[in-house]
């Protein structure tokens, strides 16, 4: 189950580098060059730097290796002096609704996949190889993974003396989204989080390839000291029933299909779906999905007519069919019907897909028609999440999206240091 441990953080000097908003940046899968260069002009010191260095100054690792060094050298980055479990806070809307989530970052051993540790999607080499080459670099994890724990509200709530005390560093986001940071370093308070963890599993919400590296980079250590930092790795762990633990959809918008109108895609389907609505736009759509509230319920829109329509798989034994090495649970996912059967079956296995996840976002592609096809997909639940990651099944790849991200820069977690 979860090893965790309390830390030494390396931490940002607020009298150093000024406002923390400036110094902050997203996850590197989720930045464009726009944003990086947005980022890279807040602050000579913003995470970015190391995050996602830029191509074009030689050997990049290297240089966020350096500058890191730089950063400790003139104290803009901090080693704390006490071990803390880091408390962080997101506050955000979605859709006209205020959420915030709440949970805490500390070290936590790295085991393979079922040993207390689960995964649920899938992931690529080359995301692996750049975090693995920027973990050498540098001897840091500069952002966290992403976890879940089973829990009724108790653990967090052993936390809550440990964050009245003083006021947190916050930070705005260029999403709006403000994060809160307070360091916790009660001894007795951290013994009895520890202690609440250690029969809990953890489930990866995001960041299976910054996992996936730190289980590389340990066996590559080979560290004698049970202890040693390269056992571990900096998580976020967030429990189940925490109410602003949202999921989002991944909807899918297609290029290169072999079917542009409404009418030739309705054709395609039909063997194996039923045609069940057909909607006047994507918003009316997805009200009808999410009504609906089933995993065997896709939208569709054609940007060439303009038409939506809703759909509902027929039969089931199509998916036992396609995916039979995979658990009831997988292939009754909205997003695997919608990649093992109207993907790579029905449309032949070579669209290409963007993701986005709001409303807004389709309706702006396809009034700019930068897709083919808009594709709606019922999101995940966090019940499938534990249930298929307990099985040690991956989902298709994008199928689940926890907003917000987390940021990079809040803490830094040194593999070589305690």
């Amino acid at each position: 189950m979860a090893d965790i441990r309390a830390f030494r953080a390396f931490r940002y000097d607020m009298a150093r580098v000024g406002s923390l908003s400036d110094v902050v940046a997203p996850p590197y899968d989720v930045i464009d060059a726009a944003l990086q260069q947005k980022l890279y002009d807040a602050s000579e010191f913003n995470a970015i730097r190391v995050e996602l260095t830029k191509d074009g100054t030689g050997d990049k690792y290297a240089t966020a290796a350096q500058t890191l060094r730089d950063w400790m050298g003139v104290e803009a980055l901090r080693q704390d002096t006490a071990r803390g479990l880091y408390v962080y806070e997101q506050e955000f809307t979605v859709e006209g609704v205020r959420h915030v989530r709440r949970g805490f970052m500390a070290r936590v051993r790295v085991v393979p996949f079922g040993e207390g540790v689960f995964p649920h999607e899938q992931t690529l080499s080359g995301p692996k190889a750049d975090r693995l080459n920027l973990y050498r670099a540098t001897g840091f994890n500069i952002s966290p993974v992403f976890s879940l724990y089973p829990d009724d509200g108790s653990v967090f709530a052993k936390l809550e003396p440990g964050i009245r005390q003083s006021p947190p560093l916050e930070a705005t986001d260029h999403l709006g989204v403000i994060h809160r940071l307070w360091v916790v370093t009660d001894p007795q308070v951290i013994t009895t989080v520890i202690g609440a963890m250690g029969d809990k599993p953890v489930f990866i919400a995001d960041g299976h390839h910054r996992y996936e590296t730190a289980l590389k980079y340990k066996e590559e250590q080979q560290a004698t000291d049970d202890e040693a930092p390269a056992n571990f790795c900096l998580m976020m762990l967030v429990g189940m029933t925490d109410p602003g633990l949202l999921i989002l959809p991944t909807h899918r918008l297609l290029s290169n299909v072999p079917a542009n109108s409404s009418e030739e895609l309705q054709h395609k389907l039909t063997e194996y779906f039923e045609i069940v609505e057909h909607s006047t736009s994507a918003q009316d759509c997805w009200e009808s999905i999410s009504i609906d509230g089933n995993q065997n319920v896709l939208g569709f829109g054609t940007v060439a007519d303009n038409t939506w329509f809703v759909a509902r798989l027929k039969d089931t034994a199509i998916m036992d069919e396609l995916a039979p090495q995979q658990s009831p649970e997988w292939r009754g996912l909205g997003v695997s019907i919608l990649h093992k059967l109207v993907l790579e079956k029905i449309l032949g296995g070579k669209p290409k897909c963007q993701y986005v996840h709001l409303m807004k976002e389709v309706t702006d592609a396809v009034q700019a028609k930068s897709c083919a096809i808009a594709c709606l997909v019922p999101p995940a639940t966090m019940n499938d999440v534990e249930l298929i990651a307990g099985n040690l099944e991956k989902m298709p790849p994008k199928s689940t999206y926890f907003y917000p991200k987390l940021l990079t820069g809040m803490v830094f977690n040194s593999l070589k240091k305690d």
